[in-house]
């Protein structure tokens, strides 16, 4: 049998099983076309998988997917497609784990000053937008994807609350908007109303000078521009400047942090932040909570609490 008909065979078998089957299928192509299109299951051998694992597209896809390719010849190995795998017996050691930046309240207020500023000619994404983009990101937790996605009929300002329609996970969800953020959308949205944009419930939230919908590079690109001007970068070896998605992490990893100080019952409430997110389970939301020393602080504090208790009752 051929490799791309086993493939098909494989994936059809998941899709069927309800799994979403996109990333999967996509995976498993890289992976024929490197091996060759044509060539048959039982033909691939040890020797030629570990010469093309040298190879940086295959390496890449292995580092990262090695499970689904095992997967894949677990599954050809009970039809028996074939014999044994040629995959390695090894799975590659894993990359350090990335860790966002957390944004500090200074440096939040040090970008949302300078989106006035950081540009010297007037551009298509105004600087009221970009900032209630930012606010909306940060304030409410937001994937920019989500942001940008909002039309008219999505944001009901009167009862200070946003739809995110089809998210990441397929799902819907309804955000509630704190008083500050919402009379922060309010003020863009009147704005945007004087000028006489498009005001159909479908037309975007957030347009351009021109009307039209506010594209993901262009925020990207200005939000790169705007922390270069206000000077914000990490110098503790982290894989990436900060990013624009890492304001949905600091709103995660400072809601936490709140709570700790307000002596809430962090336990109970994780399950709330993650619906609210958008997560499909805790597992998603923990990867957000990176250790920061506020949170460390508050942990710790947390902790010598419940420590002398115990130590009293006993």
């Amino acid at each position: 049998m051929k490799l791309k008909e086993a493939i098909r065979l494989y994936v059809s078998l998941k899709q069927a099983a309800g799994e979403h089957g996109k990333a999967l299928e996509r995976i498993l192509n890289a992976y024929c076309r490197a091996v060759g299109e044509e060539i048959l299951i039982a033909q691939i051998s040890p020797e030629q998988v570990e010469v093309l694992l040298e190879q940086a597209p295959l390496a890449k896809c292995w580092l990262h997917h090695h499970w689904r390719l095992r997967g894949f010849y677990r599954y050809a190995i009970s039809r028996g497609f074939v014999s044994s795998s040629p995959l390695p017996r090894l799975a590659p050691k894993p990359p350090k784990r990335f860790v966002p930046y957390i944004y500090s309240q200074e440096e939040l207020r040090r970008l949302l000053d300078a989106t006035e500023c950081y540009r010297k000619q007037p551009v298509l994404l105004e600087s009221q937008t970009l900032r209630t983009i930012l606010l909306l990101l940060y304030g409410a937790g937001l994937r920019h994807s989500e942001a940008l996605a909002l039309t008219l009929a999505d944001v009901d300002l009167a009862e200070a609350l946003i739809t995110i329609r089809e998210t990441k996970f397929h799902k819907t969800r309804t955000v509630p908007l704190p008083p500050r953020l919402n009379d922060e959308m309010r003020c863009y949205l009147e704005s945007r109303l004087r000028v006489r944009h498009p005001r159909t419930s479908d037309s975007s939230f957030f347009v351009l000078r021109n009307g039209a919908r506010v594209p993901a590079y262009l925020v990207d690109q200005a939000f790169s521009r705007l922390r270069k001007y206000v000077g914000i970068s990490r110098s503790d070896g982290g894989r990436f400047q900060p990013r624009l998605h890492d304001l949905r992490h600091s709103f995660a990893v400072h809601r936490l942090t709140a709570w700790y100080r307000e002596g809430a019952n962090v336990q109970a409430l994780l399950p709330c932040l993650s619906t609210y997110l958008g997560h499909v389970g805790l597992a998603g939301t923990q990867m957000y909570l990176s250790m920061t020393p506020e949170l460390l602080l508050e942990a710790g504090k947390r902790f010598e609490q419940y420590a002398s208790t115990e130590d009293h009752n006993d």
